[in-house]
């Protein structure tokens, strides 16, 4: 079962206002005068306020997230812990993530934070399941993934490895040079290794870095699923199509389609500590995530 903190908050918020709520409506007045009040309801009277400032903070303002794998990069780096505008997009409910103030939609460009929907198969009656792995033989894990939002709804999008066209418009993309990384972590060496670079890419009027590898015959191409938005398509109402900076080592919509809308969970838009895993990366430290 994946932790859920959210859910645990919301939980120990509940139980610590009803034991509150309880005694000061019910217990208290039946308690002799002078006498201590329980200690679970010392603990609840304490912890009630604390708990519930959390669950407030992390469902409608800010959250935090770290980093665990480098499909961001050059972007986001292995052990980077970053915060989340969580009314970006619109206030949801915690736990339940139904939206109840509608806020504002991804921009082309934005970085998102969201809950997996998971790869897309056709059930043999021809609906559309999904599941956690490419033939949908296994749940759906409860994942927090971070991409960049790359098609709108109603987006015409062709992907053919480098190449990226947005409704007939090549992307265009500027070498920077070659990529060079933290040697201590093993991603970092690979794309050393396979002679990675750095170009800036120019997504429609939004600057910014992706990272890009000569070919490997190690390297599966994204599969075609016929009738299903994964490499070509319009991109379907209320669905954003989203791809990994580092754009040959990232499973993102080109292989698992579209994120719905309902899974968005915020906007990344700031990078408050980065731990390389032998020390604290400073300079990285207030980056502003574009």
């Amino acid at each position: 079962m994946e932790f859920d903190l959210s859910a645990v908050l919301l939980g120990l918020t509940v139980v610590f206002g009803v034991i509150w709520a309880l005694d000061r409506m019910v217990f208290a007045k039946r308690r002799a005068a002078g006498r201590a009040e329980p200690m679970i309801v010392d603990w609840a009277r304490s912890l009630f306020p604390v708990v519930l400032l959390v669950l407030v903070l992390r469902s409608f303002v800010a959250e935090p997230f770290r980093i665990p794998s480098g499909s961001m990069m050059p972007t986001l780096d292995i052990g980077d812990f970053i915060l989340v505008n969580k009314f970006a997009y619109g206030l949801r409910l915690p736990v339940f993530n139904d939206k109840v103030v509608s806020l504002g939609e991804p921009k082309r460009g934005d970085v998102v934070v969201f809950r997996w929907p998971g790869f897309r198969c056709e059930a043999a009656d021809g609906s559309t399941i999904r599941g956690g792995d490419i033939n949908c033989n296994s749940p759906v894990p409860s994942q927090n993934w971070i991409k960049r939002v790359i098609g709108l709804p109603g987006d015409h999008i062709e992907v053919n490895g480098d190449e990226l066209r947005i409704n007939g418009t090549p992307v265009t993309a500027q070498e920077v040079g070659p990529f060079v990384g933290n040697t201590s972590h093993d991603t970092d060496r690979m794309m050393m290794q396979r002679q990675a670079t750095v170009w800036n890419e120019d997504l429609m009027g939004v600057r910014h870095l992706i990272a890009r590898m000569p070919p490997s015959p190690n390297y599966d191409p994204p599969p075609s699923i016929p009738g299903q938005l994964v490499t070509s398509g319009t991109v379907p109402a209320n669905c954003y199509l989203v791809m990994g900076d580092n754009r040959y080592d990232s499973l993102d919509s080109r292989w698992w389609g579209c994120v719905p809308e309902k899974n968005l969970a915020g906007k990344a838009f700031l990078i408050w500590l980065s731990w390389t895993g032998h020390g604290i990366a400073f300079h990285r430290i207030g980056t502003l995530i574009h």
